[in-house]
């Protein structure tokens, strides 16, 4: 049995959100001592990893504590479940990744962010290094980007933008033709020198993202004709299988 302070110091959870999860009924301590102090078991524990894995999901005390509490309650079913959920938050913030990168490479100049005020920009700047600025891609990015200069960085758009044009001269093969299936790998060892170690998950997260209308779509077509975009999204999705 260990006391709530124990707890505190092995999780990192406040001995306050113990307090308030057993208030809730979320997480009713095991026992109590004599002396009226909370104490916790290890199934207790396990129950606690449950709620702190659902948590990163951003999911409602209540509906973790609905999900808890079921009878029929599969602790491996519940645990594959948190698994499906929180990969799928890891692709959310990798296109995250690939967004903001897509906007530096494919074209920022070209996009109007008058709109904003500048303090909604820092304040969406804040956010987003908080989500995902923790992540080995985004450090492995950051460490690259600060070592250039601004005209390192034109000149990798410019490299970024002849890739995209030699795909343009080759969209009247197929998707599967060998010499575009070498460019793709160009591309894909591009950004992986560049900017981060971009695998084939994430080169086809970045062949969907291309295909997904705006300014993507519009740059690449604008570097390599009418049509790019998808000729490349094609030639990655190929590629990736």
């Amino acid at each position: 049995m260990r006391t709530i302070k124990e707890v505190s110091a092995l999780t990192g959870v406040s001995a306050r959100t113990l307090r308030w999860y057993d208030k809730l009924g979320l997480l009713p301590p095991t026992a109590y001592t004599e002396g009226g102090y909370r104490l916790y078991d290890d199934a207790a524990l396990e129950r606690l990893t449950q709620i702190l894995l659902y948590r990163e999901l951003e999911m409602p005390l209540k509906e973790i504590r609905a999900i808890l509490d079921r009878p029929d309650l599969d602790r491996g079913q519940v645990l594959d479940q948190q698994i499906a959920l929180l990969e799928q938050k890891r692709t959310h913030l990798e296109n995250l990744i690939h967004f903001a990168i897509g906007i530096k490479l494919l074209g920022v100049k070209h996009m109007d962010f008058s709109v904003f005020q500048k303090d909604k920009l820092d304040e969406y700047a804040a956010r987003a290094k908080e989500q995902w600025g923790s992540s080995p891609q985004f450090a492995e990015f950051a460490q690259k980007a600060a070592g250039r200069t601004a005209e390192d960085d034109q000149a990798l758009a410019a490299e970024c933008m002849t890739i995209f044009a030699s795909f343009g001269r080759l969209r009247h093969l197929p998707p599967e033709d060998d010499e575009v299936q070498a460019l793709v790998r160009t591309w894909q060892t591009f950004v992986s020198t560049h900017f981060y170690q971009c695998s084939n998950d994430m080169l086809r997260a970045l062949g969907q993202m291309y295909t997904g209308g705006g300014e993507f779509t519009k740059n690449i077509d604008d570097a390599g004709g009418e049509g790019t975009a998808a000729f490349v999204a094609a030639a990655i999705e190929a590629y990736c299988r």
